[in-house]
């Protein structure tokens, strides 16, 4: 498979960062960090998960076992490995019951913590799934806005060169297409 075919990109009002949507595979990015969509173990599981691990390697594996798990809304990083990233950050996202347990600001913290691990290690590229979209539940429009308007916050101090929303369906990236030059213009 190649490499993520970019959709839209864009500059953030008032920062030096540009907004990327990508569609494809994120193992496939060559940036500073790939987010994973991580399970509270950190050992590896399904959907992105699981395609960042077996890109990764074992080596992967083993040096998150180091890390002794994740809680939600956290991150950890860790080597990239056999990926052409040169790192993964780890981040659990929540699982959606309803809405009225902290899932919004769970998801934030996500994004928040992980641009903040970039940060204190000075990567300028960082590429995101779409964090607890999948087996988790939580619903797309809300959570790719809670995506977008999070990183445009975080990137504010021009710290990033560029986020990309690398999305692995046509219709993800369709909505992220959609929802990211309005969310751009109102900031």
């Amino acid at each position: 498979m190649s490499a993520p075919e970019t959709i839209r990109s864009d500059l953030a009002p008032n920062s030096k960062t540009r907004f990327t949507v990508a569609l494809g595979d994120i193992t496939r990015l060559p940036v500073d960090a790939i987010v994973n969509a991580a399970n509270s173990s950190l050992l590896g599981g399904g959907g992105v998960d699981g395609a960042i691990h077996r890109a990764a390697g074992p080596d992967l594996v083993a040096e998150c076992r180091m890390l002794n798990g994740c809680k939600t809304g956290q991150a950890k990083m860790t080597g990239g490995y056999r990926l052409p990233a040169k790192h993964v950050i780890h981040t659990v996202g929540p699982v959606w019951n309803g809405g009225g347990h902290g899932e919004e600001e769970l998801l934030a913290g996500c994004y928040r913590n992980s641009l903040g691990l970039a940060r204190q290690h000075g990567l300028k590229m960082i590429a995101f799934p779409a964090i607890s979209t999948g087996v988790y539940r939580f619903p797309v429009e809300p959570a790719a806005g809670i995506a977008i308007r999070t990183t445009l916050a975080e990137s504010e101090d021009g710290a990033f060169e560029e986020i990309i929303f690398c999305c692995f369906g046509g219709e993800m990236a369709a909505l992220y297409d959609r929802l990211l030059p309005r969310t751009l213009a109102k900031a």
